[in-house]
């Protein structure tokens, strides 16, 4: 299978382009400020927001199968219609099309929410992401849209960095005891996004993590697993803070989980203390 990851040097990208190269898949990929160290991968610089640039690597690089795991925050042109961009270049030269897309969607009034549920975001990213959703499935209506949650694995994880950053006194913040979310690894959401895109699903998927935790209990997982000092993580309240965005959102990703051979571990269990 010849496939393009969008986003390649990223968290997520890099996952996805390691195991695509070693299943054999004929893999390139996308960076927008350095390429990645993987040898046998193509790289291609992209500019998601030049509609003729996004096209360009399409079509030069031909794939069955795009995976789009580019993150570009609150930025709307990147984020919301460089997604558009891409499906209508795969759509245009008969490329499957796996789009990632985030919890942030929701704004957390029914906390439980399955692939049924209809965005309500509540900021600037949900919002992005949301609107990147509707348009990805207008342009190309056999795409698969697949929502996680927060993504977990080693030092190169925001939310990993975040905790060894606060247990070492380095950085400010808090961790919020009623900041609740489903954490995914990012070896199983990178194999789930692989076998959703070499089948023939479509649609609407989630794939997080079968433990809902807050915020806190992910903080003290972390430490525990890689030995730090778990009673100098700081502790708040999200709910008494400034921060936007919603307060509890659990990804039901049962129906998906149903069709994967890929299991989707719980903080819980792949946050183990290791022997």
């Amino acid at each position: 299978m010849r496939i393009l990851i969008i986003g390649g040097s990223g968290f997520l990208g890099a996952e996805l382009v390691r195991q695509a190269a070693a299943a054999g898949h004929a893999t390139a990929a996308t960076f927008a400020t350095r390429p990645g160290s993987t040898a046998e991968v193509r790289w291609h610089a992209l500019d998601f927001r030049d509609p003729r640039s996004v096209e360009a690597v399409v079509a030069e690089v031909a794939p069955r199968v795009v995976v789009n795991a580019t993150s570009g925050g609150s930025d709307w042109v990147v984020t919301a219609e460089g997604p558009v961009r891409l499906a209508l270049a795969a759509a245009k030269y008969g490329c499957r099309l796996v789009q990632v897309s985030s919890d942030a969607v929701f704004s957390g009034a029914r906390v439980h929410y399955d692939e049924s549920c209809l965005p309500d975001p509540v900021t600037p990213y949900g919002a992005a992401k949301a609107a990147a959703e509707t348009g990805v499935r207008l342009m190309h209506p056999d795409a698969v849209i697949a929502r996680t949650s927060l993504i977990i694995g080693d030092r190169q994880s925001t939310h990993v960095r975040l905790v060894h950053d606060l247990a070492a006194g380095s950085r400010e913040g808090v961790l919020f005891t009623d900041d609740i979310r489903c954490p995914v690894h990012v070896v199983d959401l990178a194999a789930a996004l692989l076998e959703l895109a070499s089948g023939e699903a479509i649609g609407v998927h989630h794939l997080a993590g079968a433990d809902a935790v807050s915020r806190h209990e992910l903080g003290m997982l972390i430490a525990e697993r890689d030995g730090l000092d778990a009673s100098r993580l700081p502790v708040g309240l999200r709910a008494e803070s400034a921060l936007p965005g919603a307060l509890d959102v659990r990804l039901d990703s049962r129906a998906t989980q149903h069709k994967l051979h890929t299991t989707l571990r719980g903080a819980r269990q792949f946050l183990a203390r290791r022997a």
